[in-house]
């Protein structure tokens, strides 16, 4: 069995508790739990699978007295990173109605510079059940990983991991 771990950040908001959620429903995979704000391309190295965890707007972004933090510390690591090997799948908190133009939007930015650098992503999820304007996470009618929106959404969150579970279950 690969090695397979969860980088999330922000810490402390949605993206920690969906990760937290998301790693016990796959207990069985013995998942680690990795902040991104801690991170390192060596850490990316030691696994074969990657699954990441990003909000579109999160309290990295509100709470600018922390300044680079999480994900825009990261970014630049991923985005040199060669992930020719590797299976990522990627979810992404998203506020469908505040943001309908822009859901999900990192998640996909995020999804696309993995798949460039070789990466393989997996676990791509219908946009049939989920209302928006526009996505850059979207290609062909499916979203490069789950949306999750705590915000207006927070009672699909568990329903939503269940599926992509057993999805990934099967892409891992």
């Amino acid at each position: 069995m690969s090695k397979i771990a969860v980088f999330f950040g922000p810490e402390m908001g949605s993206v920690h508790r969906v990760a937290k959620l998301l790693a016990s429903k796959m207990e069985h995979l013995n998942p680690d739990l990795i902040l991104v704000n801690e991170a390192t391309a060596e850490d990316l190295e030691r696994y074969d699978t990657i699954i990441f965890g990003i909000s579109t707007i999160g309290r990295d972004t509100w709470d600018q007295k922390f300044g680079n933090v999480d994900w825009a510390k990261f970014m630049p690591t991923v985005s040199s990173f060669d992930f020719t090997g590797k299976k990522v799948a990627v979810f992404g908190l998203g506020d469908h109605i505040t943001y309908a133009y822009h859901f999900v939007n990192s998640m996909g930015i995020l999804a696309k510079t993995v798949a460039k650098n070789g990466g393989q992503i997996v676990g791509k999820v219908s946009a049939e059940d989920y209302t928006f304007q526009d996505s850059e996470a979207l290609e062909g009618g499916l979203f490069l990983g789950l949306p999750v929106d705590e915000d207006f959404e927070p009672e699909l969150t568990e329903s939503r991991l269940d599926g992509w579970v057993a999805q990934l279950n099967k892409d891992l």
